[in-house]
């Protein structure tokens, strides 16, 4: 039956007139969960990562840095429509500072980086077939940032979701469109390959790519780093931070036993009775940004070598066909993760950065904190943290998770923080202007829903 499932799902690809690449891509995975492929990536298989080289420690000149970052390209993962704030558009469209929005600071950021280095660095956006056209449509309001000869875009593949009890693809009728899942952000490679897009920069002189999603305006351009990894000579390589007790979800690097390989585990492939060896800052000391380095001309001949297929780990997941219907069909999503990359190209590395390179928003909580005086936009369109440390912040979900909730409690603006610990909301309350939280505020559900006057201090 599954076999029927399989030839089904790639005539529905086709039919869609999806990349003949990604096709082959998909069905390399769809054997592999044949096979009985789970994904999982059990402690006493790897060895943890333990030692990284540190950004700050590294000695480029200007002239390296300038020289490394004419050769580079600036790519933003942008296919997702921040679903769990309730978006239902890019996210990078979302407004963060002075009405301006992700993609807008992403634009000033590269456009100072151009001014200040002398170079092109062209900004290219993977989008998925959801965030494509509001995309393009932002970006017509920059008419600067195009690089004559290369798209300001190419498009994440799709694949079909498969039902769970027989892997044949999914039919649902209520919206065909949720039949359709992305192949995850392990996707890049293969996209870049089938849009031509990566023949386009390596014919026009370009040789790294820096990558990294486009909620992360921490993830700038960095003629420094660009430098680096040029002069490392290394094929590929992610931006590590040094985990805290906060950092319990994102993956992490470690040293695969089998082949001393450097690899990538996430929560998804880690077995579910070993997690605490996952959040253990002190067993696994990096946290992987998804802020990446790869050599456009080494990826190139990598998949030409390997028949377009890296090899990424699997990852299954299990989900339900309409997401919002915890009662519709279960389904498995074939996905890669962008950054398991790393264990595909022999002598790949690692770099210690700044946690100022990472500043992901997610929640709620994350843009109040981005929205706040936390922070200061400088001249280049970088975020600098005011404090020494930034204010933890956590809002009720029941008042404050989606965006339009979250926007009509905050009319006046976000709160000043830069002075508190932390800020907990409980309860449903909305806030006035010049409302300053020092030390650990707290605000507590007694009297809500109500409002918090202007000028009131916590």
């Amino acid at each position: 039956m599954s076999e029927n499932g399989l030839t089904a799902a790639q005539s529905k690809m086709r039919d869609a007139g999806v990349a003949e690449q990604a096709i082959d891509v998909f069905s390399h995975y769809y054997k592999a969960l044949e096979d009985g492929a789970t994904g999982l990536i059990p402690e006493d298989t790897i060895e943890p990562l333990t030692e990284v080289d540190s950004i700050d420690d590294v000695e480029i000149s200007d002239e390296q840095a300038r020289e490394a970052l004419s050769k580079t390209v600036l790519i933003k993962l942008n296919g997702g429509l921040g679903t769990s704030m309730g978006m239902d558009r890019a996210k990078s469209l979302l407004p963060v500072r002075d009405g301006k929005s992700f993609l807008d600071l992403l634009v000033d950021q590269v456009m100072a980086a151009r001014k200040r280095y002398g170079v092109e660095l062209p900004l290219i956006f993977m989008n998925s077939f959801r965030t494509r056209e509001d995309t393009l449509a932002a970006l017509a309001g920059h008419p600067g940032i195009a690089v004559d000869g290369l798209p300001l875009d190419f498009l994440q593949n799709r694949e079909p979701k498969l039902r769970a009890d027989d892997l044949t693809p999914v039919t649902w009728e209520a919206d065909p469109s949720l039949e359709w899942c992305p192949p995850g952000h392990g996707d890049i490679y293969t996209a870049l390959v089938a849009s031509g897009v990566l023949d386009a920069l390596i014919e026009r002189g370009f040789r790294y790519a820096m990558t990294s999603n486009s909620d992360n305006l921490g993830a700038a351009p960095s003629a420094r780093l660009a430098g680096w990894f040029a002069a490392s000579g290394a094929p590929y390589a992610p931006e590590m931070c040094r985990r805290t007790p906060a950092d319990v979800k994102g993956g992490h690097l470690a040293v695969r036993k089998s082949d001393s390989r450097i690899i990538l585990r996430d929560t998804a492939q880690t077995p579910a009775d070993e997690m605490h060896y996952f959040t253990d800052q002190f067993r696994h000391p990096f946290f992987h940004t998804n802020n990446l380095w790869f050599d456009l001309v080494v990826l190139r001949d990598t998949l030409i070598e390997r028949k377009g297929i890296l090899g990424l780990p699997l990852i299954k997941n299990a989900k339900t066909v309409d997401p919002a219907d915890s009662s519709s069909t279960p389904v498995l999503q074939l996905e890669t993760a962008m950054g398991a990359a790393v264990e595909a190209f022999e002598g790949a590395t690692a770099v210690e950065v700044p946690r100022s390179r990472f500043l992901p928003v997610k929640t709620t909580n994350d843009l109040l904190l981005l929205r706040s005086d936390t922070y200061e936009v400088d001249e280049d369109g970088l975020l600098q943290m005011v404090p020494e440390k930034a204010c933890t912040v956590s809002l009720d979900p029941s008042a404050y998770k989606k965006i339009k909730d979250f926007e009509a409690r905050f009319p006046k603006g976000a709160p000043s923080v830069k002075d508190a610990t932390s800020l907990t909301v409980e309860g449903d309350w909305t806030f006035g202007a010049d409302v300053v939280a020092t030390g650990d505020a707290h605000v507590t559900t007694e009297g809500a829903p109500g409002e918090i006057p202007d000028g009131t201090r916590l």
